[in-house]
């Protein structure tokens, strides 16, 4: 779905609300603080997902007013699906832990936040300062694909060729990167519902920028809210108490879906960075 952004200034761009409603809270009160149009923030889905308030957050988002694609949350609770769709090995904690919470969410999703997710666009796409850019979940053609900051070039080539845009704008693996291809530029910008299991409780969103010269900046930041906060309506469900714990320890409850060297990275706080493209 092709789209214009009006006016000027800068684009926000956040993934995961997780049903989180804090987060989400914290999100669009930070947007109003940037001066951040509604008409110029984007979604990059995932809005239902690990935590406690489901229709608050699909309810939150609406009221705002922001762009939003399909996750594949957004895909599967659309109809019903018995999974979250996010291709987790059988058995494995991934999947295991996967199923609570995702029972939780389509048992108490409202028929109107589904139908309202059935209709989202699978994925948008603008044009800034002369370039491309594609808002994807995952990959190109695998909403739930997992593509994470030491993926290989030749991979990220690929995606960008499949896309055929200058920029992707990207989610789902829930930590922030950025990574110059070339000329072309794979900018995922987090999530704000979870930890980037750095341990650290805050979230992460990401701004693009028209800098002096027409210099394009992408940068990831850090999103303050109150975990503790979310963790109590999360274990009041009853339903993921792993997650809850995660939401302060900002460390997940599994690594099965991380490559090694993220792997390695586990404790270590993320910096907010930038890079910028000539």
């Amino acid at each position: 779905m092709r789209i214009s952004l009006p006016g000027s200034g800068p684009i926000l761009c956040f993934g995961g609300p997780y049903s989180n409603l804090q987060a989400t809270q914290a999100m669009r009160k930070e947007a109003e603080r940037l001066g951040i149009p509604p008409e110029r923030s984007i979604c990059t889905g995932d809005v239902v997902a690990y935590c406690a308030n489901p229709n608050e957050t699909c309810r939150e988002i609406r009221a705002w007013g922001c762009h939003v694609i399909k996750g594949n949350c957004e895909e599967q609770l659309a109809q019903r699906a018995d999974d979250c769709g996010c291709g987790f090995g059988d058995g494995t904690a991934c999947d295991l832990l996967s199923a609570k919470w995702y029972a939780f969410a389509n048992a108490n999703l409202s028929v109107g936040h589904r139908q309202w997710m059935a209709d989202l666009p699978g994925h948008l796409e603008f044009e800034i300062a002369g370039r491309t850019a594609r808002v994807i979940h995952g990959g190109v053609s695998e909403t739930s694909k997992f593509i994470f900051a030491s993926a290989p070039s030749s991979q990220l080539t690929a995606e960008l060729y499949d896309a055929d845009a200058d920029i992707i704008i990207a989610g789902h693996c829930g930590i922030p990167f950025t990574r110059r291809v070339g000329r072309r530029v794979w900018f995922n910008s987090g999530v704000i519902g979870m930890p980037a299991n750095d341990g650290t409780m805050e979230g992460w969103y990401g701004i693009i920028d028209i800098e002096a010269g027409g210099i394009l900046s992408f940068s990831t930041r850090r999103l303050p809210y109150c975990a503790p906060a979310a963790q109590t309506s999360l274990l009041e469900t009853g339903t993921a108490d792993p997650y809850a714990e995660t939401l302060t320890t900002g460390l997940w409850p599994s690594l099965d879906v991380l490559p090694a060297n993220e792997r390695e990275q586990t404790g270590e706080p993320l910096p907010e960075t930038t890079l910028r493209l000539i």
